[in-house]
């Protein structure tokens, strides 16, 4: 098989792996439940269908190709941009569901055979693969959609995967060292493989070099156990260990939260993470739609940056910085072999990384050693999205890509997670790749791991 079919092949497999995930996270729900209750950190489930599919429209059909879209008077209703956010509930403005599968697949179609059919330069592979991954980001938030309202986990999960048992009397735990040194952080600016192996959003690029101290990190996430002592110990309640922003997200006075299916104002100020409870004598986590036991050696999730912080201070510990966090997780050094992975450049795969919606987060902090960074720190790709310190800012150097609000409206005010998390796709990620929440969010597959002060 000669390059040029490869690269077909390998496009048409991720766009069907796409649409089947996609699809399953819709079709598998009754049609009632796709009336999800209004939201800030959620989408209407076929509003995320039909915004995804006009994706494809605007950058490959419209853009590359110069062709109208599917159905113009629907542009601006589809385009994020466009509409606000709770105008996307009001269902007299979209179709229901048969019609947008019908323009969901009209797409995905007429993708499959722009694929199969015209010539693939360069650009069309970039623009094809943004597409595909701007749609899978989608799959992540309809996963973490059915998370926040309490529907059934999605089609495809195993949540009783069971960690290496060897593995918890094997390993050490503690703190791994990162020498002090220059570290190369990002992605190429500029790539003659822009398009396949060096493929990055723009937040990630140019790959620049920084110097850093030596420091001591977290082998591994906080788990539910050490984040329960903080609990118990009146963590919540001690003003001293929250920040200005922590007291203030701890009291806000327009607080919500999502209660019998609505949004109200939140009672009381939390005493603990946002899917925790304590009933029959027990710490309990809500997964999905079940209630179960907290398991102790899981990682703690659904935790704001506020509540990370909180924690490191109880805990006479620290965030990293999201470069800290990067040499630990990558070890690149300028003029060495670079990794886009913890363990190399093969792509992530079950042995590596809790990802795909697959075991949410119930495995222990020490599985998945084949996944271990250079340096020994585990579960650094998948599990939650990790906490760092650094405000999400441009890289020196950056330049807008050619969708021009991947990023430019999140710079300033949101923090930056790295690792990805168990709902993201593993074809979607990277070890440098970026996002960005704002430090409030608590619905999302949040985590952290510490450092040691200086």
């Amino acid at each position: 098989m000669d390059a040029g079919q490869m690269r077909k092949t390998e496009l048409l497999a991720e766009l069907a792996l796409t649409r089947k995930r996609t699809r399953e996270l819709i079709t598998s729900l009754a049609e009632q439940q796709l009336e999800v209750p209004y939201h800030p950190g959620v989408n209407p489930p076929l509003w995320e269908m039909g915004h995804a599919a006009f994706f494809y429209e605007v950058f490959v059909f419209n853009l590359l190709d110069g062709d109208a879209s599917f159905d113009p008077e629907m542009d601006d209703l589809w385009d994020s941009f466009h509409i606000d956010h709770q105008d996307r509930w009001c269902r007299d403005l979209f179709p229901g569901l048969e019609k947008t599968l019908y323009y969901f697949d009209h797409v995905y179609n007429r993708m499959a055979e722009r694929i199969e059919c015209k010539p693939l330069t360069d650009k069309a592979v970039y623009l094809c693969r943004y597409a595909i991954f701007h749609q899978n980001m989608h799959i992540e938030s309809l996963v973490w959609c059915r998370q926040t309202v309490g529907y059934p986990s999605p089609p495809g999960g195993d949540l009783k995967r069971p960690a290496p048992a060897e593995v918890s009397d094997e390993f050490p735990g503690g703190d791994v060292i990162v020498p002090a040194g220059d570290w190369e952080i990002g992605m190429p600016g500029n790539s003659l493989q822009y398009a396949t192996e060096d493929f990055a959003f723009d937040n990630e690029k140019p790959r620049h070099l920084v110097r850093l101290d030596e420091f001591a990190i977290s082998r591994c996430l906080v788990s539910n156990q050490q984040y329960r002592v903080f609990v118990e110990d009146g963590g919540y309640q001690k003003p001293e260990f929250w920040s200005s922003g922590g007291r203030k997200w701890l009291t806000e006075k327009n607080g919500m939260e999502l209660v019998e299916g609505e949004m109200k104002p939140r009672t009381e100020a939390p005493k603990h993470p946002l899917y925790w409870r304590w009933h029959a004598g027990q710490w309990q986590e809500r997964l999905f739609d079940h209630w179960k036991p907290l398991i102790p050696d899981a990682p703690v999730t659904h935790v704001s940056y506020w509540e990370a912080e909180a924690y490191c201070c109880w805990a006479g510990r620290r965030l990293p910085d999201e470069y800290e966090w990067e040499a630990a997780a990558l070890g690149n050094r300028q003029g060495e072999a670079f990794h886009r992975y913890p363990w190399g450049n093969e792509p992530p795969g079950p042995v590596h990384a809790d990802m795909n919606a697959s075991s949410m987060a119930q495995n222990p902090v020490y599985d998945y050693p084949a996944g271990d960074s250079p340096f020994g720190c585990r579960q650094m790709i998948g599990t939650v999205w990790e906490w760092t310190s650094s405000q999400f800012f441009p890289y020196d150097g950056f330049c807008i890509d050619m969708y021009p609000f991947m990023s430019s409206l999140q710079f300033g005010d949101h923090k930056v997670c790295r690792g990805g998390s168990c709902a993201t796709s593993s074809g979607l990620i990277r070890g440098t790749y970026r996002q960005a929440y704002l430090p409030r969010r608590n619905d999302v597959y949040t985590g952290f791991r510490t450092c040691a002060l200086p």
